[in-house]
């Protein structure tokens, strides 16, 4: 006998569809329906009938649909994949380096069982964590990943469940972690049908409608997206989740979903015997977010930092628009601020929202690992006009002055796939909708939040690609023969250099902020960093510099370009940078 159960408090009768067999569910007094059928276990085909309608509804909680998210949901045993981690002891995201990727674009292929074939390339380059792009249902071949509506299924656009734990058991046989990108801030455009179901929803936002987590019925709403967390890391053997877009979930209770979230992560903690590492995106600068539960926070492990982006964005490429404004009028002196402080808005105004934003972080308090930081991510390069990267606007030599920048500093540091040897390809807004109207409206959106963002000044005239067309998926992909050319394979060697010299020195993973300090000469446009007894000294200019350390340099650990030392002064090259060990 296999067990089917349906959330449905307001349906007055539910039955279950089993390979075209109806069977009458059972109301308990929690609003759930359930019923035990014969020979109904993994691979069978199933749905749900509410009421008099006459067509079945795929499970909210389906963990398989491979015939599409408007199709039948197929029953999948979590207990029948072989896994072979045994031994794996987890990652923490203290200490290590994450590498986001996107399933669909990360080779050519675009499936789980290709992107376990490049799994060595990461091993190589020292990452630790390998932090992939929503993998959940979504209507239509091809996807971000944010359009999810199945989000207890893996897409068979990338393989389907077993793909995915053969992925995340070949990542932890070399060595990595898994983070796993999950979106709970609201749902796709097609295939949504929560709400036939029961109230889970509470209008929308900008992306969808969201979910109902502080009304009535709100206690099974919440336990919908806290126990699908709970799938992932314990089922899925995933290391952490990254969880997209937190500003937007709208809650209200005295305990906030992102709190019990955590508590509930922390218990699975312990049972699993491994760490298990929340990171939420968000746009407030509120350090509560990664604030200890005993100190009054919400107890998550990390989240992302966007200020430390913007200012080095903005430092390196000269760009102004939209909400890079504030962070290209503070230069030099505001990218110093947030590497010793996170945020450069911490109650400050915010001429993009027209307001004041955020809150000071305790630096003597809050490590600096609990913020992850990047140069690049899939948000700030495909939500450009062309998806453009920095090797389109950068030299190599800033590129790597960039990394050098991320990889010395107190945070935890995060690539975007290809970003290490500098890759050419761009990264762009892609979907495929079946249906017409829907795709002609992402068309338009599309091109209407480039502009509000001042993305259109960037693209220089050029056509905005649309996010429908095949051939705009296809130009995403990574080019796997350019890490063996030049000018690509020698930065690929300065982003192996910079991690390996982090893991080696512990001066340059030291995450307490309080500790970092930040010498800065705007017109010479250099910044030395001092990280206990090393020294990263940037020269971002189009000149030579020799700059006095105000001490002996004993020698130079890692240059991107040819550097003399002497005594206590090192003159570096134009658009370079150099590590120096001084004497204590």
């Amino acid at each position: 006998m296999t067990g089917f159960g349906v959330w449905a408090p307001d349906r007055r009768q539910v039955s279950v569809l089993v390979e075209g067999t109806q069977h009458p569910m059972r109301r308990g007094p929690d609003g759930w329906w359930r019923a035990d059928v014969e020979n109904g276990g993994h691979a069978v085909s199933y749905g749900f009938l509410l009421d008099d309608d006459a067509n079945p509804l795929p499970d909210p909680r389906s963990q398989w649909q491979p015939f599409g998210v408007h199709g039948a949901s197929r029953y999948y045993d979590q207990d029948a994949f072989w896994w072979t981690d045994d031994a794996w002891t987890g990652r923490a995201l203290a200490g290590s380096v994450l590498y986001e990727c996107h399933i669909g674009t990360f080779t050519q292929d675009g499936t789980f069982d290709a992107a376990v074939g490049r799994l060595d390339h990461l091993v190589a380059l020292g990452v630790d964590m390998v932090e992939v792009l929503p993998v959940n249902a979504v209507d239509g071949p091809r996807n971000w990943g944010y359009d999810g509506v199945g989000w207890y299924a893996v897409t068979d656009n990338y393989g389907g469940p077993d793909a995915f734990k053969r992925f995340v058991d070949a990542c932890h046989a070399r060595g990595l972690g898994v983070v796993l990108d999950v979106v709970y801030n609201h749902l796709g455009p097609s295939g949504a049908y929560l709400d036939r179901f029961g109230p889970y929803f509470a209008g929308s936002n900008i992306w969808g409608p969201s979910l109902n987590l502080d009304g009535p019925g709100s206690d099974e709403v919440r336990r919908y997206m806290i126990d699908n967390a709970l799938m992932w890391l314990r089922d899925f053997h995933v290391d952490g989740l990254r969880i997209d877009a937190v500003h937007a979930l709208r809650d209200t209770r005295a305990q906030h979903v992102l709190e019990q979230l955590a508590v509930e992560v922390t218990a699975l903690q312990v049972h699993v015997g491994r760490p298990l590492s929340l990171i939420a995106e968000s746009d407030l600068n509120d350090p509560r977010m990664v604030t200890a539960r005993e100190g009054g926070g919400y107890g998550l492990d990390g989240q992302w930092c966007d200020d430390v982006h913007h200012s080095l964005h903005c430092v390196l490429t000269g760009e102004s628009q939209g909400y890079y404004a504030d962070f290209a009028e503070a230069g030099l002196n505001g990218l110093a601020h947030v590497l010793t402080r996170a945020f450069l808005h911490e109650g400050t105004w915010s001429s993009f929202r027209q307001r004041s934003h955020g809150a000071p972080v305790d630096t003597a308090r809050i490590p600096g690992s609990r913020f992850v930081t990047y140069l690049q991510n899939h948000d700030q390069i495909g939500n450009r006009a062309t998806g453009d990267r920095l090797t389109r606007t950068l030299t190599p030599g800033l590129l790597a002055c960039g990394a050098a920048l991320l990889f010395t500093s107190g945070f935890t540091p995060m690539l975007f796939m290809g970003e290490e040897w500098g890759a050419r390809t761009p990264w762009q807004f892609f979907s495929h909708f079946p249906d017409a109207g829907l795709r002609e409206a992402v068309r338009t959106g599309r091109t209407s939040e480039f502009a509000e963002h001042g993305w259109d000044s960037i693209g220089g005239g050029a056509d905005v690609p649309d996010p429908n067309d095949e051939q705009t998926f296809l130009d995403s992909k990574l080019d796997w023969s350019e890490p063996e050319q030049e000018p690509h394979a020698s930065l690929l060697r300065t982003h192996q250099e910079l991690i390996a010299l982090r893991r080696r020195h512990p001066e340059l993973s030291d995450p307490w902020l309080d500790q970092v300090g930040v010498d800065v000469h705007e017109n010479a446009r250099t910044l030395v960093v001092h990280r206990g007894g090393l020294r990263v000294v940037v020269n971002l200019g189009p000149e030579p510099v020799t700059l006095s350390l105000g001490a002996r340099i004993t020698r130079i650990l890692l240059a991107s370009e040819p550097t003399r030392s002497r005594e206590d002064e090192v003159t570096v090259p134009a658009e370079a940078f150099a590590i120096a060990e001084i004497a204590g």
